[in-house]
């Protein structure tokens, strides 16, 4: 077996190609990144030049896929109208800009319900995605839904939450999902030992369906099984333990999956080279 993709996410500074050359120093066969500034509003639009760089940096790579992420101030489940409209604008952006690059997953966190409810936080999310499908009609992207620890008043931290924003979405067949290890374990599923991992995947599976799971990130936990807080750490660091990534590494109905590193680091991105060689040194154990 020679395992799934897998990568980390990288920074976007000094331009979008820049991501690829930091992958391939890593080691990656995967990446993740934002297509802008993750804590700002606005971005200077991406010139033809930016497009073909990252275009052609990519393709002499082989690092595929490019995997997106949204910015974290995009809230799809706001209850106010100002930032919702102020989100769904951000977001729409976000498809654009993946859309020009060719860049085929974009990541989100559905959003929070701030207080007023967890059905109409879900009602709000397939309305956001309703009004931005609207607008990306011909749209090859895939927006994946990514599992959440549960902190605060944040959704989709049950597959059941999910699988109801897909199935209020008028085009939710456009719709994926994001797993992270790290948000499953503190939202409850314990995938630390066979018998839970196994058990979580089959809950996913009759829940929301294996053909969905476009994308993993790969993070251990820094707090405890169900404690509904989002810390990561480092594989086989944290409290989830080597187990679970060494279950991963060897699912073969998940080797298609891209499997993605959000990991604290450095600089000189050194922990992601160690956690890429613990996670391949799992593979065929």
């Amino acid at each position: 077996m020679t395992g799934p993709r897998l990568g980390a996410h990288m920074s976007i500074a000094g331009g979008i190609h820049k991501a690829i050359d930091r992958g391939l120093d890593v080691g990656c066969d995967t990446i993740q990144i934002f297509n802008k500034s993750n804590n700002q509003w606005h971005a200077k639009g991406l010139s033809d030049e930016d497009i073909d760089r990252f275009k052609k940096a990519k393709d002499e790579s082989g690092i595929d896929p490019v995997v997106c992420h949204d910015s974290y101030l995009i809230n799809l489940a706001s209850p106010e109208e100002g930032p919702l409209k102020k989100s769904r604008e951000a977001f729409l952006v976000e498809m654009q800009r993946c859309e020009a690059l060719g860049i085929p997953f974009l990541v989100m966190h559905p959003g929070s319900h701030l207080g007023t409810g967890v059905d109409a936080g879900l009602e709000r999310i397939a309305a956001s995605f309703d009004w931005l499908y609207e607008r990306t009609e011909n749209f090859k992207l895939t927006v994946l839904l990514e599992t959440t620890a549960g902190q605060g008043t944040n959704l989709g931290f049950k597959f059941e939450q999910l699988r109801a924003i897909i199935d209020q979405t008028k085009e939710g067949e456009r719709l994926g999902v994001c797993l992270d290890t790290c948000h499953v374990f503190a939202a409850g599923y314990d995938i630390s030992n066979s018998d839970g991992y196994d058990r979580t995947w089959k809950e996913f599976d009759s829940i929301i369906g294996l053909d969905r799971l476009k994308a993993i990130h790969l993070n251990d936990s820094k707090k405890d099984l169900a404690s509904r807080v989002d810390r990561h750490n480092h594989i086989g660091k944290g409290k989830l333990g080597l187990e679970a990534f060494r279950l991963l590494m060897n699912d073969e109905r998940l080797q298609h999956v891209p499997m993605i590193l959000e990991t604290p680091k450095g600089d000189d991105y050194a922990e992601d080279k160690e956690n890429l060689a613990i996670l391949r040194g799992l593979i065929g154990l």
